[in-house]
């Protein structure tokens, strides 16, 4: 039975570390820089449930629908160039595909504080459109079991969410599923597609009157 929940997030605010912004190409060769050396395990701070359904916050109609979110990816496409993360457009729907080498380190739901500049590009943009709803979904390969995998990808999922969250992104927006390895994008027979199903992805969608 599924159980539905609010989401609870601190209410704190992140600060930059750095006293000089790095550009976004920076940004990704300080993560690439570290994501070999990361090696730990752990879990997030938050609630263990796996679905929780945001609210819609505004809404569109029509042929506004295209217009904004083709704005919206195009800012997308600026703030994360070199990133790392993936802008990938489907219809409406727009997916930023957060690769987990990169993210977190082995085994971990702690987010990397490398990672926390480009976060934030991210909560920059979505609270500038905020006519959108988004499912966080976390995905692992077939390593390990599947129980296993099911709580690594929840807990990276929240830790992604309540990141968000931190940052000011409206709780009502955000949903939060964990896939385990359910559903893969590449095959997990090879070291290249198991890093490719390792990946917490945002999707973004219109809030449609």
């Amino acid at each position: 039975m599924k159980v539905w929940i609010p989401i609870v997030v601190a209410s704190s605010v992140l600060l930059a570390g750095c006293q000089t912004p790095m550009n976004n190409t920076q940004k990704g060769a300080a993560i690439g820089a570290v994501a070999g050396a990361l090696i730990g395990k752990g879990t997030g701070d938050h609630d263990k449930s796996r679905y929780v359904w945001g609210a819609a916050v505004g809404a569109l109609a029509g042929s506004a629908i295209g217009n904004y979110m083709d704005k919206q990816e195009q800012q997308f496409r600026e703030e994360l160039s070199g990133s790392g993360v993936q802008v990938v457009r489907d219809g409406d729907t727009i997916r930023l595909q957060m690769p987990s080498n990169i993210t977190f380190a082995t085994d971990s739901s702690v987010i990397s504080s490398n990672f926390d500049p480009v976060l934030a590009d991210v909560a920059r943009v979505l609270n500038q459109y905020n006519k959108t709803t988004m499912v966080v979904e976390g995905h692992t390969d077939s390593t390990g079991t599947a129980q296993y995998n099911q709580q690594l990808s929840e807990s990276r999922a929240w830790s992604v969410s309540n990141h968000l969250a931190r940052q000011g992104v409206d709780t009502r927006r955000l949903t939060v599923i964990g896939y385990g390895e359910s559903q893969p994008i590449a095959s997990n027979d090879t070291v290249n597609g198991r890093q490719q199903n390792r990946r917490v992805e945002l999707r973004i969608v219109p809030n449609r009157q």
